[in-house]
């Protein structure tokens, strides 16, 4: 069957799942999909046209936030094709080649969110615990380097996991548990030697998931530290409110990262709706979320929309 599989890529598909036991009433889902999606796309894109206008916003702080931006856009746009066209017109079906690509870019742009979150993170300790060397240390140069790294980190953790789940044969089921095309659902159909997959699948659990909240949480108890130590009450709010958007962009990503890491790794045999609920909200609630989030509680970028709309 290997053999098959492998001389036979171009014929090999795989079949996508739309929301388990709600076939017939997909039509009416689509609805609050559509509106989710048009949310991210249009809030998206406003904020980074406000950035790419506003030049006084051309500072470390808001470029990473058009990388938060670019990357939620990016996201959204991967997973829109295969979602709408089975709840619009029921075409479940995407090609071996078309899955990878999907695959690539779903978890790239995923782990580039928390790789962006992470840089942000930074971006605060410095601006609050470093104010007078700020200029100096988070250069236009260093920033661009940030984002570079970044890149080359999620292609270079995404690529070897899909390339080691290549090499394998799939002659189980074609049927995947989602509407798009996931690492972790698709090696579930592999008849192979699954172990360097899953050795390499945990690695990057503590790469990503692991390391770059801990880090996180590490320069947030650095920015506490300085703040309760040095400042005034009015000081410490300033500081608080400033940090936190950031703080709840961390929480709507890594919470229901987490929670379908949990899902997929201990609950294997819970109902496939809740496989497909979490999944959801992982993929769709940073991209919703931090359009929104940004907007409400950053008073530049407000401004910013303000004046571009009006």
């Amino acid at each position: 069957m290997s053999k098959v599989t492998n001389a036979t890529e171009n014929s090999f598909y795989f079949i996508l799942t739309g929301i388990p036991g709600f076939e017939t009433s997909h039509s009416w889902i689509s609805i609050p999909f559509c509106c989710l999606y048009t949310i991210s796309m249009v809030g998206n894109i406003t904020i980074l046209t406000v950035i790419h206008i506003e030049t006084s916003l051309h500072q470390p702080m808001y470029l990473f936030l058009s990388m938060l931006a670019l990357t939620d856009l990016g996201l959204t746009l991967t997973t829109l094709p295969t979602v709408m066209q089975i709840l619009w017109y029921d075409i479940r079906k995407i090609s071996f080649e078309g899955c990878f690509t999907q695959c690539f870019f779903l978890h790239g742009f995923s782990f580039m969110e928390s790789s962006v979150l992470l840089a942000m993170s930074f971006d605060r300790y410095v601006a609050i615990c470093r104010p007078l060397h700020y200029a100096t240390i988070l250069t236009s140069q260093v920033t661009c380097r940030i984002a570079i790294a970044i890149v080359c980190r999620c292609v270079l953790a995404v690529l070897p996991s899909l390339l080691l789940l290549k090499r394998l044969p799939f002659c189980r089921s074609h049927l995947l548990s989602h509407s798009y095309c996931l690492h972790q659902d698709m090696i579930h159909l592999v008849c192979g030697d699954i172990r360097l997959n899953s050795w390499y699948g945990f690695a990057l659990v503590l790469l990503i998931i692991v390391m770059d909240p801990l880090l996180i949480v590490l320069s947030y108890t650095l920015i506490l530290k300085s703040i309760l130590g040095t400042a005034t009450r009015t000081e410490r709010l300033r500081a608080l409110n400033n940090c936190l958007s950031h703080i709840l962009a961390v929480l709507v990503l890594y919470v229901p990262m987490v929670g379908l890491s949990m899902t997929h790794r201990f609950a294997t045999h819970a109902s496939p709706l809740i496989h497909v609920i979490i999944a959801n909200i992982y993929l769709l609630a940073p991209p919703v979320m931090n359009p929104i989030i940004y907007s409400v509680k950053t008073k530049q970028i407000r401004q910013g929309i303000f004046r571009l709309l009006f």
